[in-house]
């Protein structure tokens, strides 16, 4: 992993996208990791990357403020390149807390973390001083009973983890250009949804949140109508169907 190519750059206001490329000759075609970085009273990373990454990750916070000072550690669902290095950021920054949701404390992060993680429920927001953050709920959207996203509400900022993943190693850092097409096309050749009964429904949750730029984990930040956006790619996986309808 080329850790030196890892960059910053703000996307919103006081919200960083920290980015470190993996080449094609590392992984087929190319791949980006990004986490995300709000600068506040409180502040929060969204993904820590996985441990191999930790370094680049912890030397691109320290370019906008002192990992030590971090307060939230949060992050999508239980994978490596989520909160694979959660540990080792809880152990530089004694006052930050993991943050997420209920099931991933319930299932996961109240024992895989060294430190007692901060539970949000379904709606439920927190303060990090200017900005304030809304846990959204989206059980297996893409993937994992735990998955869940943070909006910041401030700069109308969806923390939309996986969605609109984008393949390959090269990706401005902000783009109101198409991502859809290029994350479909990446989907058709590794499809990682789950294409649960709720997706439909649960998409549409977020579009109305009527985001203004959509904080994705793999290539470019995007701006611009999120909601139609995410209505779009609720259209390309399929009509919504409650399960509570199908009860």
């Amino acid at each position: 992993m080329n850790e030196s190519r890892t960059s910053v750059d703000e996307i919103a206001d006081g919200i960083y996208r920290i980015s470190t490329p993996v080449p094609p000759s590392a992984a087929s075609g190319g791949f980006t990791f990004n986490q995300y970085l709000i600068r506040d009273e409180a502040p929060l990373l969204f993904h820590t990357g996985p441990r191999k990454m930790f370094d680049a990750v912890r030397e691109a916070i320290d370019r906008v403020l002192p990992v030590e000072s971090l307060r939230y550690v949060s992050f999508s669902h239980v994978e490596a390149d989520e909160c694979g290095s959660l540990n080792r950021f809880l152990a530089l920054a004694p006052r930050a807390e993991p943050l997420c949701g209920r099931v991933a404390a319930m299932v996961s992060i109240g024992d895989l973390a060294d430190r007692a993680p901060v539970a949000l429920g379904d709606g439920e927001s927190l303060s990090l001083g200017r900005h304030e953050v809304r846990w959204h709920d989206t059980p297996h959207l893409p993937h994992g009973w735990e998955c869940g996203f943070l909006s910041e509400t401030t700069t109308r900022t969806l923390l939309c983890g996986d969605l609109f993943t984008q393949f390959g190693d090269r990706h401005p850092a902000l783009t109101g250009s198409d991502i859809l097409e290029p994350s479909e096309a990446g989907r058709q050749k590794m499809d990682y949804y789950a294409h649960a009964p709720d997706t439909g429904v649960l998409l549409e949750k977020l579009a109305d949140t009527a985001p203004a730029t959509l904080a994705c984990m793999h290539g470019s930040a995007w701006r611009g109508d999120g909601g139609a956006l995410l209505r779009a790619l609720a259209a390309r996986l399929g009509p919504p169907v409650s399960l509570r309808a199908r009860a």
